[in-house]
């Protein structure tokens, strides 16, 4: 009995010394996550002194993103061949003999063990649906496939690839992603969807509309389909006599085209070119990860909109940020012609008419925003340092904590409420949600002069933990002007709306409370 005990140990010790044989590919393997700690590369040795000044704070980073090439080719993932051991630990080891002339180039091993597999064309929903089907097998996280052997190899190294994958980057397309709920490629519409775009079409078909019922209605969302009627009527640009409508557009629609004829060739002139030379460097910048609004035509459009306003409101001109409110109208009358990809679509084949129609409408909607907002643009911006200065003395009676600690890190709210106030938060959020968020804008009475004031302390309370945690004026102005919305959609926006709602129930009815 000595003796069998005796030959058994001895059998395992030889099985386990054969496994742990080469170390370098055996523990990575078994141990990944500590490996992949050991080994975490260096990416061009970052300074983590802490910045004294804002100066030394930009220079210590300018270099973060200069990752060399062969580290990325380290990375990219090398399919390896399947193999036929039927158990997990046979798997291994099979694996093991595999690879072994690649065990002295730890990186290699690594970017074979942890990086994912990818595929031409494979976006975001097709890594959430592989995602979807999992379950756990002795402790091991195994995709389940009807078809498939769990016990396979193939399905282990899969899984091992799964549990170990890098982080997956953030795609452009859910940042130029426009459409809404309501458009192709979303769930079936709700019952409660339904009955609303009902009532819409029943109000917008009267002989008369009633506002007042069409704006409590559009406060909490405007149904796709019917948007861009509905924005016409609301921005004062339409009547709400339903016969008059068609005369008042190729009205109006022809009094813009009038106004190109009569100005725009202007533009070159000694008086108005540079006005016309700042439009024509800021339209690039207009959303530049949308196709849309790259596209030559488009930009053209802006250009005349813009200009044409510019030259008509002298005592503003032209001041930037004026060029990004244009887009959410463009996007919504373009929707009508439209009704899917409006982010990819190439407005060129279009008719000329219908080109037309949708830049006439443009200019003149937001030309009825502007003239609620002029002074944002006049000269010292008066507009836009009274609200600047009312959002610190809103935050300071409704969160005291963030004040002080604005105080405390010397953060001034004019260093990043300037721009929610210039752009009407158009740079903080994905255009999807400004097109939800103007819904709601056009419906409330002053909504883009008086209402916005309180969605902007909403927006700044929204961030109140990433806000607090931050120890440092460089981290907190960072924060405030970089603050993740890429994934909000309409549901963020309409809890953001009904908390400045409440702000303004509680403060601007109340002036008591907002004053000291």
């Amino acid at each position: 009995m000595v003796v069998f005990a005796f030959s058994f140990f001895l059998r395992e010790c030889w099985w386990i010394s054969c496994l742990c044989t080469s170390a370098s590919f055996s523990f990575p393997l078994l141990f990944p996550c500590r490996y992949l700690r050991e080994t975490k590369p260096k990416l061009n040795n970052v300074k983590t002194k802490k910045a004294s000044s804002f100066h030394e704070f930009a220079t210590s980073t300018n270099d973060a993103w200069d990752i060399d090439d062969e580290e990325d080719e380290d990375f990219c993932w090398t399919p390896t061949p399947a193999s036929s051991t039927p158990s997990g630990l046979d798997s291994a080891s099979s694996l093991h003999k595999q690879n072994q002339h690649q065990a002295g180039d730890p990186r290699r091993v690594l970017s074979q063990t942890l990086a994912p597999p990818t595929e031409v064309g494979l976006d975001l929903q097709d890594v959430q649906e592989e995602d979807v089907d999992h379950e756990l097998l002795n402790g091991r996280l195994v995709k389940s496939c009807s078809d498939a052997d769990l016990g396979s190899s193939s399905a282990v190294r899969s899984s091992l690839q799964k549990q170990q994958s890098l982080p997956v980057r953030p795609i452009i397309p859910l940042v130029a992603r426009i459409s809404d709920q309501n458009a192709s490629g979303a769930p079936p519409m709700t019952v409660r969807e339904k009955n609303r775009l009902d009532k819409f079409k029943q109000l917008l078909a009267s002989p008369n509309t009633d506002l007042e019922e069409l704006r409590k209605h559009s406060w909490s969302g405007i149904p796709r389909e019917v948007r861009p009627i509905t924005w016409r009527l609301l921005s004062g640009y339409l009547p709400a006599n339903k016969e008059r409508r068609e005369l008042v557009l190729r009205r109006k629609r022809e009094e813009y085209f009038g106004f190109i004829e009569q100005y725009y060739h202007s533009r070159t002139d000694e008086h108005f070119k540079d006005t016309y030379r700042q439009i024509h460097i800021d339209i690039p910048r207009t959303n530049p990860l949308i196709p849309l609004f790259q596209q030559p035509a488009v930009q053209e459009v802006f250009e005349r909109i813009l200009f044409i306003w510019a030259i008509r409101h002298p005592a503003s001109g032209y001041v930037q940020g004026i060029n990004d409110l244009v887009t959410p109208f463009f996007v919504v009358f373009l929707s009508e012609f439209v009704k899917e990809h409006v982010e990819n679509f190439d407005v060129a084949m279009l008719p000329l008419d219908t080109q037309r129609n949708i830049e006439a409408d443009s200019f003149w909607c937001m030309s009825k925003l502007l003239d609620g907002i002029q002074d944002n643009y006049t000269f010292a911006q008066p507009g836009i340092q009274n609200k600047v200065k009312a959002l610190e003395e809103l935050v300071s009676r409704i969160d005291v904590d963030i004040h002080n600690h604005f105080k405390k890190y010397e953060v001034e709210y004019l260093q990043f409420a300037f721009r929610w106030m210039n752009n009407l938060l158009m740079r903080e959020l994905p255009l999807r949600c400004t097109i939800r968020l103007w819904d709601t804008y056009q419906a409330e009475a002053e909504g883009f002069s008086h209402f916005h004031l309180y969605v902007c302390a909403a927006f700044l309370i929204e961030w109140r933990k990433e806000i607090l945690s931050m120890v440092d004026f460089q981290g907190l102005l960072m924060l405030l002007q970089n603050l993740p919305t890429i994934h909000w959609g309409n549901e963020e926006v309409g809890l953001l709306l009904a908390e400045a709602y409440r702000l303004k129930y509680m403060f601007a009815d109340a002036p008591s409370h907002y004053k000291r």
